[in-house]
């Protein structure tokens, strides 16, 4: 894992990717119950993919886009395909990387919610803007870092009112290969 600070680029190698949606996982699971998650393409479906995977449930992917079959960057995301037919009725778990404006999430979400879902909630790994999905993985976290390296990471749970704090360890040892807890 490196952070490379000039650019602001935060790379995640595999074994973290998987503590990462780990804990996106746990947040989901802790307050909702998804009969579907829908990951938006292309960087949302493989945590979509594995965040349903923990959770034992039904998969499926949604192309919303501003990069995809253009020759140049649009400057508003387009929705690609169709919306999965079974998320008619049912309750749906977004998940996407990132989200910055929200554009994309919210394109996702109407594409869903017109195509009926009873209930739809969204899931990023990383916040980089003002959109606020229902869950977050690293917000606010902790990181640790031993001779220029980050070793370990954990999740802060900060309670509804904001009095109570616990501490969930997700990684560490990154570098030497050591086993999550």
């Amino acid at each position: 894992t490196m952070i490379e600070q000039s650019k602001g680029v935060f790379e995640v190698e595999w074994p973290m990717f998987g503590e990462l949606s780990r804990a996106l996982a746990l947040k989901v699971v802790r307050d909702y119950d998804p009969e579907i998650v829908v990951g938006v393409a292309t960087a949302g479906v493989v945590p979509g993919a594995v965040i349903a995977a923990i959770l034992d449930r039904e998969f499926h992917s949604i192309i919303v886009s501003r990069r995809y079959q253009a020759e140049s960057v649009r400057e508003t995301p387009a929705v690609f395909g169709a919306v999965p037919p079974s998320v008619r009725g049912r309750r749906v778990l977004i998940v996407d990387e990132t989200c910055d404006s929200g554009a994309t999430m919210r394109l996702a979400i109407s594409a869903i919610v017109n195509a009926g879902a009873k209930e739809v909630r969204t899931a990023v790994a990383f916040k980089t803007g003002s959109f606020e999905p229902d869950y977050l993985t690293l917000s606010p976290a902790a990181l640790v870092w031993h001779g220029g390296n980050l070793v370990g990471f954990a999740n802060l749970w900060v309670s509804d009112n904001k009095e109570s704090l616990s501490i969930d360890l997700m990684r560490y040892g990154m570098d030497t290969g050591t086993a999550p807890i």
